[in-house]
């Protein structure tokens, strides 16, 4: 599986656990086990993301929260924040230093699942998360 499709299959993980009364690991366990959820199979990247997400959470959140100027965390839609968080988890806990790369997956994400102009909403929160971990080289 590409990354592509490993960072979409991770998003659409955290995005249903979202909504679930199961816990995220009740949903990887269907999406692992089940024939028809073949297509939403999670590799080891797709796990790595959803773990340094949940792992370090409040850390991610906290490192959004402080990009968003005078706008809080809760009035942004759960696709985007989503996106947001996975990204910003990728950056922030991810051996490689491949920042251009998840921030256009990120938008590429968001202009399939999110609102209209999400994606550069998205775009500017993670260039300037990006632009605070590695200063100019990457954003």
């Amino acid at each position: 599986m590409n990354r592509h499709k490993s960072r979409e299959n991770a998003f659409i993980a955290v995005f249903e656990a979202g909504f679930s009364s199961n816990d995220l690991d009740d949903i990887l366990a269907v999406t692992q086990e089940l024939p028809e959820y073949e297509e939403y199979m999670l590799d080891d990247f797709a796990l790595e993301l959803i773990k340094n997400y949940y792992d370090h959470a409040d850390e991610v959140n906290d490192m959004i929260q402080s990009k968003l100027k005078n706008w809080k965390a809760n009035r942004i839609s759960r696709v985007s924040s989503a996106i947001l968080r996975l990204g910003t988890a990728e950056m922030m806990y991810s051996k490689e230093d491949m920042d251009s790369v998840v921030i256009n997956e990120a938008v590429e994400l968001s202009k399939k699942f999110a609102g209209e102009n999400d994606y550069q909403f998205i775009n500017g929160v993670l260039g300037a998360v990006s632009k605070e971990l590695r200063g100019n080289s990457q954003s």
